[in-house]
């Protein structure tokens, strides 16, 4: 969020473990401290209009301290707390009348068997909070596989998420803002594709869905985000099942990965939509710019020096767009996207993929 913070002449502050993180590298005003630490929470919300997060995993106890305080926290505990927890998350979803994949909650084998008998094998077992990019998930053949087994022993007794396997045609994801005064916008619905549990490729808008799947879609995104009171950029994953159900998978609350060719592919990039919907000024248009956006991850591979790729891919495509994180590079991290706008998809998407694949190291021309 630094650069449209810096373009509207507002001042960040961000918490970081360590001075040498990337935000550290963007950000002047970077207290060292850990979101688990509350007394490094006050610090950090001292003299801040706001107080905002880049991550799901701060304790909700800790957010209400500091609203007891006298902090603004958006999104609010109680609206974090459906994406901290995913039992908490598919409790609400139920009430709401969200069409999700059947699940339940388990404490022991015997309560697993007793589901998969009733959705059927193979079965989706999830811890509910904690996990992201395909963490804290197993799919289970059978209830007697070891993994189960493992984890029932681990958790002693507290309950973990099962859920029927969605056998899905393709994964969606709805991107919209809201603000305090009731105000939301909404992307364009895109396609995402992941591999090993991890975004690789997001394309907008999601290929070849119809004008009515798509406002389903966002009107579904539209209503649980005003039912949770949410506010900022609120993302929602979710399934197209073969049997033509469109499923919500998961929620996130900030800006988010599959939104991220926003920068260069919307009139309002997500980072600038949220910065707005939490500070409750008036939102941006999110309407796309050209015909399509192909956003794809970079991975980090066996190459360290992302940089030395520039001279390659700027030369060779002069509309790809770069985003490099400042992280360390580890295999299968993400250290960065390229995003290319264009208005043949197939042109679009070939750009991308190669620009990506060339700074991790896949190719080399």
């Amino acid at each position: 969020m630094a650069a449209p913070a810096t373009a509207l002449g507002i001042r960040l502050r961000v918490l970081v473990t360590d001075p040498e993180e990337p935000a550290a590298q963007v950000v002047p005003d970077t207290p060292v401290g850990d979101h688990t630490d509350l007394e490094a929470l006050r610090r950090l919300a001292g003299g801040c209009d706001v107080v905002t997060f880049d991550h799901e995993h701060v304790p909700n106890a800790h957010l209400e301290s500091l609203q007891r305080s006298g902090s603004v926290v958006r999104p609010g505990p109680f609206a974090l707390g459906h994406a901290q927890d995913k039992l908490v998350m598919r409790s609400r979803l139920a009430e709401l009348g969200v069409a999700q994949p059947r699940w339940a909650a388990v404490v022991d084998v015997d309560g697993l068997k007793t589901f998969g008998a009733d959705v059927g094998w193979p079965v989706v077992l999830k811890t509910p909070r904690g996990g992201y990019d395909g963490k804290g998930v197993r799919l289970l053949e059978s209830p007697d596989d070891d993994a189960a087994v493992d984890w029932f022993e681990r958790v002693a007794g507290e309950p973990l998420l099962a859920e029927e396997h969605v056998d899905f045609s393709r994964e969606l994801a709805v991107l919209l803002a809201r603000s305090p005064s009731g105000q939301a916008a909404a992307w364009p619905v895109v396609e995402t594709m992941q591999v090993d549990g991890v975004c690789r490729e997001v394309v907008a808008p999601a290929p070849g869905l119809d004008d009515e799947r798509a406002a389903e879609a966002t009107g579904a995104g539209l209503r649980i985000a005003a039912s949770l009171d949410v506010t900022g950029v609120l993302a929602v994953e979710l399934f197209e099942a073969v049997d033509g159900r469109v499923l919500v998978n998961e929620l996130a609350m900030r800006p988010h990965n599959s939104g991220h060719w926003t920068i260069e592919g919307a009139v309002t990039s997500q980072f600038e939509q949220h910065l707005r919907a939490v500070l409750d000024l008036p939102l941006g248009d999110p309407r796309r710019r050209q015909g399509w956006s192909v956003m794809v991850n970079v991975l980090g591979g066996d190459h360290h020096d992302l940089y030395r790729s520039y001279l390659h891919v700027m030369a060779r495509d002069p509309g790809v767009k770069v985003h490099l994180y400042g992280k360390v590079v580890r295999p299968g991290r993400k250290v960065g996207h390229v995003t290319v706008c264009g208005d043949d998809l197939d042109d679009v998407r070939a750009r991308a993929r190669h620009a990506a694949d060339f700074i991790t190291g896949l190719i080399d021309e």
